[in-house]
């Protein structure tokens, strides 16, 4: 007997299934793949921000952002560190409408090794979501997982209330710290972890059964900044992925900013 196509039971979708037993964050600037995919939250980083920042749906936001860097007056340079925050906050507001949980906003990458240059420019951008009307519990401050990063990460948690959700973590000396910083929330990148143990050996993939991140009788340690930066030196992959993390985050926030100091200044400057 034959059962017609509309009264055969609807085959869940791999993304509808990954629902059942975890949260799904969308990372994308996008707001219509996050409308598609309806995610509980998402993140951004520079260089969705700056692919987003040219597509043409999204051209309102980057005149607000504009508008907004000009009204607030200073050097060039302010100028266009201000409009930058702005398009942040602008595509976190927009984001978080679409969404039910938080929204994460980096940090610029410039100042990874910058402790209060990260608490300052954090603490900016809960100001500019708050005059948005937004509380911050929604938001999600994110930060490379250098030293300073988690020790910035430490000080808004605790004096600050500002939760936040550390970046490019690639080893075990920076999950450690992270744990010890009480951060809200760790984004390890196990793609880039993979991606690099086999570009780096003689294999083509490896199985689950290979994982090293297994169960493990470790004791629990503590870390002070020598032992966290002698133990993450000594991983190679952590390393080399985390400083090229930050290279390529520090390169989008570049042109980003470029592209926006043209479309701020350029007719200004008969140019």
């Amino acid at each position: 007997m034959s059962v017609s196509p509309e009264k055969r039971p609807k085959m869940e979708s791999a993304l509808e299934q990954l629902k059942q037993y975890t949260v799904v964050v969308a990372d994308t600037g996008d707001f219509n793949a996050i409308y598609e995919y309806k995610p509980q939250d998402a993140t951004t980083n520079p260089s969705l921000i700056l692919a987003a920042a040219q597509m043409p749906d999204y051209q309102h936001l980057v005149e607000e952002a504009i508008e907004c860097g000009k009204k607030l007056g200073g050097s060039e340079n302010v100028q266009i560190k201000n409009a930058v925050d702005k398009l942040f906050v602008l595509f976190g507001a927009e984001i978080l409408k679409k969404i039910p949980g938080r929204v994460s906003t980096e940090v610029d990458a410039r100042l990874s090794y910058d402790m209060k240059g990260m608490i300052e420019r954090a603490k900016s951008l809960i100001k500019l979501y708050k005059e948005a009307g937004i509380d911050k519990e929604r938001i999600l401050i994110k930060l490379s997982s250098t030293w300073e990063g988690i020790q910035a990460g430490k000080v808004l948690e605790e004096q600050h209330g500002i939760h936040c959700n550390m970046t490019l973590l690639f080893s075990f000396a920076q999950a450690v710290a992270c744990a010890e910083a009480g951060v809200t929330l760790i984004s390890p990148f196990v793609g880039r972890i993979l991606d690099w143990h086999v570009a780096n050996s003689n294999k083509k993939s490896y199985e689950p059964s290979e994982d090293p991140a297994q169960a493990s009788d470790l004791q629990k340690i503590h870390l002070d900044e020598a032992t966290f930066r002698w133990d993450h030196n000594e991983d190679q992959m952590a390393s080399e992925k985390l400083s090229d993390g930050i290279r390529k985050f520090a390169a989008d926030a570049n042109k980003l900013e470029d592209m926006l100091k043209i479309r701020m200044f350029s007719t200004e400057n008969g140019k």
